[in-house]
């Protein structure tokens, strides 16, 4: 018989609830959600309600120290604001019981924070961190990365993603109308896609040009006295060390969208382009032509529940559980590097708006252009 992962979510807000419902389509895989923590009562009360629809009897915790203490859990997923991840990843690191740890995107709101929790996690061989960029798991998405992967579009030279949707939503207390408590737009929202820039690409960053503004939403909004300072909409060029570009064309006012996001890749061969939520996937060469274009429905017959990700955060969990059963022979799947790139791209792009100019990655990694700007 197969052990119980007993499983705690630290923030049960809406993604923490979100991971709850996951991890309860997961059940038949032998996980139990035991322990949540969150300081916001509303929230615990909403977790708290789901988990007795499961019947799945919880501890609850005004904080994560707390929970840790418990010594109730294997694995913690960290779904808490932004801000809050550096603080709570190294006290989970510093723990002396070991706990796996899925962290939501992104690891943290700045790259020398995602470098301390990358330094302070190499001395736990004991402990998988995985980070939350999810997208890839989206079913069009995986098909594309698998036809890339496959050599159906030849050499890869360009990547081109779009994302037209609906502004942020509400989450507790505000947090995510500030740039100080997300890392910005184009950190928060936005490393999914830069990850994914890499993956198809499979190469490094080396320089960013972004231009975005704040044009349409939130701008009627107060909070303490605070007016919203959030990038609703840009545009991203990121140039990578193999040649190749990327393109991101961000919309968050655009509900008037069929798909939420187009992703294009090009090589020198072919053309491939996946389209979300349609979950339709096109490939096709430049020797056929338009006539020679295939076109299928994507889908993952594994997936038990969509959610709000078409079902890439159920597969998310599913391939953490596999490399957390494998005691130490799989390694998670999105690695703490992988989140800080994803992080330092979506830094360079908000510094390159800022300061009117292409921003390095090397400058973003070693902070100067940081320490030039408080000086």
């Amino acid at each position: 018989m197969v052990a119980i992962v007993k499983y705690g979510i630290i923030g049960v807000g809406m993604m923490g609830r979100e991971h709850l419902i996951n991890l309860y389509h997961l059940k038949s895989e032998g996980v139990s959600v035991v322990a949540i923590a969150d300081p916001h009562l509303p929230s615990q009360k909403y977790a708290q309600k789901l988990a007795d629809s499961f019947d799945w009897p919880l501890q609850v915790y005004a904080g994560h120290k707390q929970l840790l203490e418990s010594g109730l859990c294997d694995v913690v997923v960290v779904s808490t604001p932004n801000m809050t991840h550096y603080e709570i990843l190294m006290d989970i690191i510093n723990h002396p019981k070991p706990h796996h740890v899925l962290v939501e995107k992104p690891l943290c709101t700045n790259v020398s924070d995602c470098k301390k929790v990358i330094n302070a996690a190499k001395t736990r061989s004991d402990m998988l961190v995985q980070v939350g960029l999810e997208y890839r798991y989206m079913p069009p998405v995986a098909k594309l990365i698998d036809i890339v992967k496959e050599g159906a579009l030849g050499q890869v030279k360009m990547v081109s993603i779009r994302e037209h949707r609906f502004p942020f939503l509400v989450k507790v207390d505000n947090w995510n109308r500030f740039n100080c408590n997300t890392g910005g737009t184009l950190v928060e929202k936005c490393c999914h896609f830069f990850d994914l820039m890499r993956l198809f690409i499979g190469a490094n960053p080396v320089r960013v040009m972004a231009s975005g503004a704040m044009d349409l939403n939130h701008k009627d909004e107060v909070y303490d006295g605070r007016v919203p300072d959030i990038i609703d909409n840009a545009y991203v060029i990121v140039e990578f060390d193999n040649g190749c570009r990327g393109m991101l064309d961000l919309c968050m006012f655009a509900e008037g969208s069929k798909n939420e996001q187009e992703i294009s890749v090009v090589g020198d061969t072919g053309k491939g382009e996946a389209l979300v939520p349609e979950s339709i996937v096109r490939w096709g060469t430049r020797a056929e032509g338009r006539n020679g274009v295939q076109t299928l429905l994507a889908e993952d017959k594994r997936i038990k529940y969509d959610g709000l990700h078409h079902g890439s955060s159920y597969l998310e969990h599913l391939q953490f559980l596999s490399a957390v059963r494998a005691k130490g022979e799989q390694a998670p799947a999105v690695d703490l590097h992988d989140g800080l790139v994803s992080v330092a791209i979506g830094v360079a792009a908000q510094l390159s708006i800022q300061k009117g100019r292409s921003v390095t990655i090397e400058e973003v990694m070693h902070e100067q252009l940081l320490q030039s700007t408080k000086s």
